[in-house]
């Protein structure tokens, strides 16, 4: 299989999308005027601790209030003991440093953490916990043990706690200390612990390469720990790289072939970068000067603008139908045009084998998160069931956000979801209609007759007027003199008024105003 990544990069906005086979699979889109600030560090304040939530909210500086959970101040040790009282870890009015862990999202603010971290190209670097993990996408067990050897050996290396002897005392030490926590700590940890997880790209990494990113490391974390002294309350303590340079970090894997830049500027800063720190990305990296808008190479605008739509066709005549609301998204799967050659059975069967294959390919590129129901077409063969489970399974397999899938339900329902950290690709590029207030219906120009026709008739008894002035869109004021004009002219009667009707050509289908004359 071959990718590549395609970044696309203006003074306005920053633009990656990774290509498999020709075909977008992910699309991340970065703004100037609102940057991401998942992985940012703030010097934050509390601002109001709520016992019943067991939870409180800090100003980090954002307009909204940032949300912090118990579970997420408590160290890792802690959250296998009783969870202390929220109210016994913070006050209002204190000082605490934390991390974000998830973009605001619509009405939500901001997600936070006291477990900071900082990650490089193969390794996330926890400065108050001493415990190697390993990202679950390495399987291979026989690679897992040859990584984790590597890193437990460079940690014990004495060029390592030498660069550790020299860090100062831990952000989330100093919160430790602010807070009054009585809960035992089962880290086994000492003065020089230091916590490690080894991420996805360092499958078939060297020694070399992890002792290069440890000092990177923990250099890092020394200037950072500098600047907690000396910031004050709501400052930014460390901001994540930009998306362009943060692709290159995260996104690229063995099999990406390719990575085109089409802004000389953030070609010469990620060529820099990689040089510096991702010595096998470097011979990858191509300048895109054609003419030719480089999104238009695999026709990723087109694929965008169908990726905001609702209705996702398939190849065979089928289609889905993607609907995202605030609690959940639901797919619904149909055999539309597709009407099989043998029977009823093995066309359901194609049709939701493909659709599983499609949806694995929607979720990464419309970035969506959160609990997600999946509605494929009945199918009364287990083993039918079962390989569109695997099918989706496998299309997953390639997703770099986690997700966890259930069984199909007694209902033909299939739950799943998907860690959500930033807006989804609908919410990025778009906002709710002003005239449906993201309903996605109107009212029939049939019934805002009806309601007009009855908020006559009430205000008429209410006040006193010579005549009554209707003001409406161009379809009820037709309506009312067409289809309704019986109506009209039975309570025109009826209240012994004249009622006169005026198209107002900025009003939507559900406006209307009944002015008295």
């Amino acid at each position: 299989m071959s990718e590549e990544l395609l970044i696309n990069v203006t003074p306005v906005e920053t633009r990656v999308a990774v290509v498999e086979n020709g075909m977008l699979q992910e699309v991340y889109i970065e703004r100037s005027s609102r940057l991401g600030i998942v992985g940012n560090i703030y010097k934050g304040k509390v601002v109001r601790v709520l016992p019943g939530m067991e939870a409180a909210f800090v100003d980090i500086g954002l307009e909204r209030a940032a949300f912090i959970h118990v579970s997420d101040i408590v160290g890792p040790a802690e959250k296998d003991t009783a969870q202390p009282d929220i109210a016994h870890l913070l006050r209002e009015g204190q000082p605490l440093v934390v991390q974000v862990t998830k973009d605001p999202i619509g009405t939500k603010g901001a997600r936070l953490t006291t477990q900071l971290s900082v990650a490089s190209r193969y390794l996330v670097y926890m400065p108050s916990v001493q415990h190697i993990g390993i990202s679950q996408r390495i399987e291979e067990e026989s690679e897992r043990d040859r990584l984790r050897s590597l890193v437990t050996k460079a940690t014990k290396s004495e060029a390592f706690f030498a660069e550790r002897a020299a860090e100062p005392k831990s952000a989330t030490e100093q919160n430790n200390d602010a807070v009054d926590t009585e809960a035992g700590d089962s880290e086994s940890k000492d003065e020089n612990g230091s916590g490690f997880i080894i991420r996805t790209a360092a499958e078939g990494a060297g020694e070399d390469e992890f002792e290069a990113d440890i000092r990177f490391l923990i250099r890092l974390w020394s200037k950072l720990e500098q600047r907690i002294k000396n910031c004050a309350v709501g400052e930014v303590i460390y901001q994540e790289l930009p998306l362009h340079v943060r692709a290159i970090r995260d996104l690229v894997k063995p099999q990406t072939e390719k990575i085109r830049i089409d802004s000389k500027e953030s070609f010469v800063k990620v060529k820099e970068f990689s040089e510096n720190f991702l010595i096998d990305v470097s011979s990858r990296l191509e300048y895109y000067p054609g003419e030719r808008p480089i999104f238009d190479l695999y026709s990723i605008e087109d694929e965008i603008q169908k990726a905001l739509g609702r209705k996702v066709q398939l190849k065979s005549g089928g289609y889905l139908i993607i609907d995202q609301t605030e609690a959940m998204s639901t797919i619904d799967v149909n055999t539309g045009a597709f009407v099989g050659h043998r029977n009823l059975e093995e066309t359901i069967f194609k049709t939701n084998l493909e659709a599983a294959r499609t949806i694995g390919r929607q979720l990464r590129l419309r970035n969506l998160g959160g609990i997600i129901i999946l509605d494929f077409i009945d199918m009364e063969d287990e083993e039918h069931q079962r390989q569109v489970l695997r099918m989706l399974e496998k299309m997953l397999e390639r997703d770099h956000a986690r997700t966890t899938i259930s069984c199909v339900s007694e209902l033909g329902l299939v739950e799943m979801t998907r860690k959500r950290t930033t807006e989804s690709l609908g919410q990025t590029l778009c906002e709710p209609c002003p005239v449906c207030d993201g309903t996605g219906s109107l009212k029939t120009a049939e019934t805002v007759c009806y309601e007009i026709l009855r908020e006559i008739l009430r205000v008429s008894r209410a006040y006193d007027a010579q005549s009554i002035m209707v003001m409406a869109s161009q379809s009820v004021i037709d309506r009312l003199l067409d289809e309704e004009s019986d109506n009209v002219a039975d309570l025109e009667t009826f209240i012994g008024k004249q009622i006169k009707f005026q198209v107002e050509l900025m009003y939507n289908q559900g406006q209307y105003d009944v002015v008295l004359l």
